[in-house]
């Protein structure tokens, strides 16, 4: 596809960064660009821009000043939070509980744990994708470290019941981690109301830069870091990404300005969305009955592979994505749909579609026009093949 495709629907892998966090970002390279770390002026400098975009990421995320811990993202803020809180436990607390549809990133933290004899369960969801309450109960018991829900999906954006969670959690005594990456900017966000213990999040989800998150750590939780200086009050070593955290703040301002119109927005363009490309023979929509994140739409045409799917839209212009992992040897199925009970030939099929505050209507039309344009004709050409039983 070359560049000039103008339909963006992949905000829930990244976004554009918002003009107000570059402008931030430049500032701070040209003029605050001395170590915070520093006792001399210039150093100074760079230190009350940090305090200062410290508190405005706090105030967005509903924390402490004293609760906010900079990293270089969510995944180095889940590395933290789970190792962290596994090692402050004691040896009878030797279990870590995640729901079965956790990013990537922490089923392979989960496998890292496996490997060093920490039990890591999974809790399951139902055909909707929504977490099981029931199975949660059963599984947290006095011998857990850690549970660890995702505040929303990151491909079906079903929304977790993070409260009632934290609740069976600290009743038996175990940390709570949410991983918030998707929420931010799409929804409210309060960690102070939540009951959870830490929470991660990642500025480039919500128009800030790359490279740089957050976690927060509940005041008085004791956690040890993944990385030893001094700096983040001693619970994150190395010299803080002054630019990325004033984009980083820059971001939230604009967002907290904004969000209520966003989610109405996105919200209102979502449905439009689902509603038209939900008519079309073959297609089904994954959460449809669960609550789900404003901007996000999860769908499969029939069995089509969706990296066919995909590129039919992206020769159209239209970038989307899907849950399904690519590798060497092929597509593999997506785990969430395989958790949701999915097939594995329908799981390789899902396709994400998801809006940000700057998608407009016109490009909500020209989606609907592509899927209907390129993606029928595969559809029936696909019905009409016979289907082989394998009988000889």
């Amino acid at each position: 596809m070359s560049s000039t495709a103008t339909v963006y629907l992949d905000h829930n892998a990244t976004t554009r960064p918002v003009p107000e966090a570059v402008a931030a970002m430049v500032q701070a390279l040209q003029q605050d660009w001395a170590n915070p770390s520093s006792t001399h002026g210039p150093g100074q400098d760079a230190r009350r821009l940090l305090a200062h975009a410290r508190g405005r990421v706090a105030a967005f995320l509903g924390c402490s000043v004293a609760e906010l811990v900079f990293t270089s993202g969510a995944t180095e803020a889940n590395h933290m939070a789970v190792l962290g809180a596994v090692k402050a436990s004691g040896r009878d607390r030797d279990r870590v509980l995640m729901s079965a549809v956790e990013h990537p990133g922490l089923q392979a933290l989960a496998q890292r744990l496996q490997g060093e004899g920490v039990k890591v369960d999974l809790i399951p969801v139902d055909a909707q994708g929504r977490l099981s309450l029931a199975a949660a109960r059963s599984l947290i018991a006095d011998n857990v470290a850690l549970v660890s829900v995702m505040g929303a999906n990151n491909e079906t954006g079903v929304l977790m019941p993070v409260a009632e969670v934290a609740a069976l959690a600290r009743a038996a005594g175990a940390r709570m981690h949410v991983d918030a990456t998707q929420l931010a900017g799409k929804a409210a966000l309060g960690f102070a109301a939540s009951g959870a213990d830490l929470m991660s999040f990642s500025a480039h989800k919500l128009g800030g830069p790359k490279g740089v998150g957050a976690l927060v750590v509940r005041k008085g939780l004791a956690l040890p870091p993944l990385l030893s200086g001094r700096q983040e009050r001693v619970r994150r070593g190395g010299t803080e990404n002054v630019p990325g955290i004033a984009g980083f703040a820059a971001a939230c301002d604009r967002a907290a300005a904004t969000l209520p119109a966003d989610i109405e927005h996105m919200g209102a363009l979502r449905r439009r969305l689902e509603d038209a490309l939900s008519a079309l023979p073959g297609v089904h929509v994954y959460g449809r009955e669960a609550e789900r994140l404003c901007n996000t739409l999860c769908l499969r045409f029939g069995s089509l592979d969706a990296e066919q799917v995909l590129m039919k839209l992206q020769r159209a212009g239209i970038v989307a994505s899907s849950g399904a992992a690519c590798s060497a040897g092929g597509t593999q199925p997506s785990h969430v749909l395989l958790a949701m009970g999915e097939s594995e030939l329908n799981a390789k099929a899902g396709v994400r579609l998801s809006l940000g505050p700057e998608t407009t209507a016109a490009e909500i039309d020209a989606t609907i026009a592509a899927a209907t344009e390129h993606l029928l004709p595969l559809l029936a050409q696909a019905e009409a093949q016979p289907v082989s039983l394998g009988v000889s």
